[in-house]
């Protein structure tokens, strides 16, 4: 047989390159993991035809599709949800100018860190959630006390990860930055900020989930408008479809945010691969 045909037999053929298999095989994993997710609906839809679940308890799948949809229809869903976006953007900035400004503070500086670093350890070991009531003492019960615990529970998480990350920072990178007599602004727009990022963007994400939960107890008290006023308002009248949409959005709107900061981390940790 000759060698060329040797060479195209299907039995000699060489096998599908490394990264083929790879891609086949993240798909197939992808794929894989829908599996449980759609179990448990099509379990939970069966239970509710079947009448072991009962509606006032828990709405069925098919019905919260439905009231989804019509309360997309009907701008309810849209307007609510942005007022609670709205929060929760106010915040994070307030939260995060704040807690990125004394992590520069703290980590350049060994008099900041002996006057920032020690308020707010002791700050950050209360229950920021049981703040609420003292909040509602000194704000009324507008937007302020609902922004304001959002900010605290987004300040934290960013300033100690950039501290750590300040600090982990090489000594002898800031002395060449020196012997090369960058000034302190370029030492932190050169070296400070490019070795602190990578802490930084896992101490947005972290902030950002605490942000949402945040939200979610500041919605609780009483207001005219957002998710939280939403599910309140379904909650006096048993409306367990709505509710669940409510939350529904609630986590969408997370994982929205924590994918955005994630592509943002692969694009500006490109370096670090």
């Amino acid at each position: 047989m000759p060698t060329t045909a040797l060479a195209q037999s299907p039995a000699t053929a060489p096998p599908p390159p490394r990264a083929a298999r790879r891609r086949t095989g993240s798909r197939f994993a992808f794929l894989r993991r829908w599996i449980s997710p759609i179990a448990i609906i099509v379990i939970w839809q069966l239970l509710c035809m079947g009448g072991f679940i009962d509606p006032r308890t828990m709405a069925a799948p098919s019905d919260i599709a439905r009231t989804a949809v019509e309360l997309v229809k009907d701008g309810t869903l849209g307007s609510e949800t942005l007022v609670s976006l709205q929060r929760v953007v106010l915040g994070l900035v307030i939260g995060g100018f704040i807690g990125l400004s004394l992590a520069i503070v703290a980590g350049l500086s060994r008099i900041g860190d002996d006057v920032v670093d020690p308020p707010m350890q002791m700050l950050r070991t209360l229950p920021h959630l049981g703040l609420i009531s003292l909040f509602i003492t000194w704000f009324g019960l507008g937007e302020t006390p609902k922004v304001t615990l959002i900010a605290m529970g987004a300040c934290f998480p960013l300033y100690l990860n950039t501290l750590g990350g300040i600090r982990g920072i090489d000594r002898k990178m800031l002395e060449a930055a020196r012997s090369m007599h960058l000034t302190r602004r370029q030492q932190i727009r050169h070296v400070v900020i490019p070795g602190a990022l990578p802490q930084t963007l896992t101490g947005l994400r972290q902030s950002l989930g605490i942000a949402w939960l945040s939200l979610i107890v500041a919605e609780t008290l009483p207001t005219d408008a957002g998710l939280g006023h939403m599910i309140n308002e379904a909650r006096e009248f048993l409306q367990t479809d709505v509710i669940v949409v409510g939350l529904a959005v609630y986590a969408v709107l997370g994982l929205t945010t924590d994918a955005i900061v994630r592509h943002i981390e692969r694009k500006a940790l490109v370096w670090r691969a």
